[in-house]
């Protein structure tokens, strides 16, 4: 992402980004007396690894099919953690969450 003439933010666009490979997708599912068997139908997934390389991945077999997503992304508290600082200037934070909510 840069900045025009206005100090203004130009964004990029979802294409821009590589589809590379998840670091782990299982089926995981749920006690749900009306619909037994849906762990063997595998209607939940639950993917471990960067949430816009997972968003990406899902993004061709499931547009519209898809109720819930939780992607837990960093907050930009300003504080630095042990494994991140989530002190980013706003409008990196801006352009990393822009290109998550598009997808």
């Amino acid at each position: 992402m840069g900045l025009d003439e206005n100090g203004k933010p130009i964004w990029g666009t979802k294409d821009d980004l590589e589809t590379r490979i998840l670091f782990q997708l299982e089926a995981v599912g749920h006690t749900n007396p009306d619909r037994p068997n849906l762990y063997e139908q595998g209607d939940n997934l639950l993917i471990k690894g960067d949430n816009l390389l997972a968003l990406k991945a899902l993004e061709r077999d499931f547009t519209g099919k898809i109720k819930c997503i939780y992607i837990d992304p960093p907050f930009n508290t300003g504080n630095a953690w042990e494994h991140y600082d989530d002190g980013l200037e706003h409008t990196i934070w801006l352009s990393m969450m822009k290109a998550r909510l598009e997808v």
